[in-house]
């Protein structure tokens, strides 16, 4: 469940629509959005093992929203080219860097509060 939830965040920061574009068949739309969907699931699994029920929602929201607050960035500080246009317009390329800023910052996060 969360998910689906912390996935549609990411989809209102886009400039694109990612199950149209993924639907159309732009690879880097989908290495972008595999690579948020791997994000948010590790951070899951990094906090899988919490003691209460609350414990997990508290420390993966906190991770997610850091995850997102990451790609946000990537996002809005690369000066050299817009992310979201070259993703969208099918640059593959970007969208396996951001692909690997997702999983790489997921990984960060995981073990700073797993």
């Amino acid at each position: 469940m969360e998910l689906v939830v912390f996935l549609s965040f990411f989809e209102l920061v886009t400039r694109y629509s990612c199950w149209q574009e993924i639907k159309r068949g732009n690879l880097a739309v989908s290495l972008a959005t595999g690579g948020k969907i791997f994000g948010i699931s590790h951070i899951i699994r990094s906090v899988a093992n919490e003691s209460s029920i609350y414990d997990f929602i508290l420390w993966s929201s906190l991770g997610i929203g850091m995850l997102f607050v990451a790609y946000v960035l990537f996002q809005f500080l690369t000066s050299v080219f817009q992310v979201d246009k070259e993703i969208a317009a099918g640059n593959v390329a970007v969208g396996f860097i951001a692909m690997t800023v997702s999983i790489s910052v997921s990984y960060l996060i995981g073990a700073c509060i797993g």
